[in-house]
């Protein structure tokens, strides 16, 4: 490859420019990761013209050429982050950071792409902010502090809105990544941090932690807080999120006995299960995670499930089996078809779990997965409507049915485009995400439809299950490869059509799936059933 450098008005302008490519060795659609000095660059080919980005998915860094490419945007294959090719901006979650974009010339059937000195080792770009103007007095006022919070305050700064912002969390962190925390236990905090500190100062984001609004009076555009306190607003964020259910059986407030929740409860439950006997009550995502974690930490780990098997109504007794297969190598025992009658303990500590079969657990620590509640409870007498699990009715654009009041995230029941408006309550970082840049730009009346699709993924001893799609009442799945190889995808069918997708050693399958979904397309039945995949493009 032939290098040069170009000297501009001052270092700031100096670029490298590499020949990447001759304009034949790409047609419409196609990707190509090059390098240009030391920088790996994604090269695209759509309608004709190239265009360059950086090669990595500003999440996790996940290399962007393993994922898919559908018209003017790629999305990673890891976690479903999409990208545009022209611009690098970030156009669906998780991730909150766009790609740098280069400069593409060609030149006598030859490419060239110019990256500037400065920002040669830069793999990611904060997008364009302003800040508060001190004379404007408007009030956006966001309660709770998670993704949905965080894009929503980072929305209405990329889109000019200079009034106040206050975001309030019961939390003691400003926003953390959540779902690393069932993932690996023993974090540092400030390795979880979404954005550092002084991003918030620079930006002109107040935020209060340790601080919890008791309740909401839309009358007077006012919320009360726990030490007594009013704060008034002009529009106003729902987006408290979710709590993990208690146990109800006799013990459960035994010292000894967790709810993962915050970041402290991942620290001791790292903590308390160091070569202790761990029992794990839930046997979906979260329980699945902490036994994964602690299956090599611990002294023993066993799983209690009401089903046969892990996952079996969300993913499928086949998966449900492989993934228990997976742990019970990892020395985790199961207890399946089974439920807690009772936690005992001495002393105020707990010792054992007794099961209503009659089998009885030792026990150092026990950690509760069974779900979730929305927190939602503060809102009682404010008129905002909520359904029967008590989660936040909203429209497509996030807005409740109290004028200037929006709400996003896990708290949110919501119109699902890809299902047909059905109203429906999805838990995912990503949705979290995205319902937090829809409702800030409505709130600064940009008429936005959360039309995203659903994605999400589970780490289980190293190995990661990919989910797209909303696979609620399916009747049927179609597999492609095989369970118990350990490498499969799995097409969840309903009403003949896919619905839902899940895989695992399968990139970017799931990816590819989330794209055709997004972009409006019906995935039949006979399609999955198809022993060629070329319409997927595997």
């Amino acid at each position: 490859m032939n290098l040069c450098q170009e000297a501009g008005d001052g270092e700031e302008q100096e670029e490298v420019t590499g020949m990447v490519c001759q304009e034949v060795d790409l047609k419409d659609g196609q990707m190509k990761e090059v390098t240009v000095g030391d920088q790996k660059v994604l090269l695209v080919r759509t309608q004709g013209q190239y265009s360059a980005v950086g090669s990595r998915c500003s999440h996790y860094n996940a290399p962007l050429i393993k994922g898919v490419l559908v018209g003017d945007r790629v999305r990673c294959p890891f976690h479903g982050a999409c990208f545009n090719v022209r611009t690098g901006d970030i156009e669906e979650y998780p991730g909150l950071d766009c790609l740098p974009s280069y400069k593409v010339k060609v030149e006598d059937g030859k490419v060239y792409v110019s990256i500037n000195k400065s920002s040669l080792k830069l793999t990611k770009r904060v997008k364009e902010m302003c800040s508060r103007a001190p004379d404007i007095e408007h009030t956006t006022l966001l309660v709770g502090g998670g993704p949905a919070s965080l894009v929503c305050a980072e929305t209405l700064r990329q889109n000019c809105y200079r009034g106040r912002i206050l975001m309030v969390t019961k939390d003691t962190l400003p926003p953390f990544d959540k779902p690393k925390l069932s993932k690996a236990l023993d974090l540092d905090s400030s390795s979880i941090l979404l954005r550092p500190s002084d991003f918030y100062q620079q930006h002109g984001v107040e935020v209060w932690t340790q601080k919890e609004v008791v309740s909401v009076n839309p009358a007077d555009k006012a919320v009360k807080l726990s030490d007594g306190s009013l704060q008034r607003y002009d529009q106003l964020l729902i987006a408290t999120g979710c709590r993990a259910r208690p146990l109800d059986c006799p013990g459960w407030d035994l010292k000894g006995v967790k709810l993962l929740q915050r970041y402290e409860d991942a620290k001791e439950i790292h903590r308390s299960g160091l070569g202790q006997k761990a029992v794990v009550i839930g046997s979906s995502f979260i329980g699945m995670e902490v036994a994964s974690y602690l299956s090599n930490k611990a002294a023993s780990v066993a799983v209690v499930g009401t089903s046969g098997y892990p996952y079996e109504r969300s993913l499928g007794p086949e998966i449900g089996k492989m993934s228990m297969q997976m742990l019970e190598e990892e020395n985790v025992k199961f207890y399946m078809n089974d439920r807690v009658a009772e936690i005992q303990g001495e002393n105020g500590e707990v010792k054992r779990v007794v099961l209503k079969s009659g089998i009885v657990l030792e026990a150092d620590v026990v950690i509760a997965g069974i779900g979730v509640i929305p927190n939602s409870d503060f809102l009682a007498g404010s008129e905002l409507e909520v359904d029967s699990r008590k989660a936040v009715v909203v429209d497509k654009f996030m807005r409740t049915n109290v004028p200037d009041i929006f709400s996003a995230g896990d708290i949110t029941s919501f119109p699902l485009t890809i299902r047909g408006d059905q109203r429906v309550n999805v838990g995912h970082w990503q949705m979290s995400q995205a319902q937090g840049r829809v409702a800030a730009l409505n709130m600064l009346k940009k008429p936005t439809k959360c039309e995203s699709v659903p994605f999400f993924w589970t780490v289980l001893v190293g190995k990661s299950i990919r989910y797209t799609g909303y696979g609620e009442g399916y009747t049927e799945i179609i597999f492609k490869g095989k369970v118990e190889e350990r490498k499969f995808l799995a097409f969840y069918i309903k009403d003949e059509v896919v619905v839902a997708a899940a895989s695992l050693m399968f990139d970017p399958a799931v990816a590819r799936l989330a794209e055709l979904m997004a972009t409006g397309q019906i995935i039949t039945k006979a399609q999955a059933q198809a022993e060629d995949l070329r319409w997927l493009q595997m």
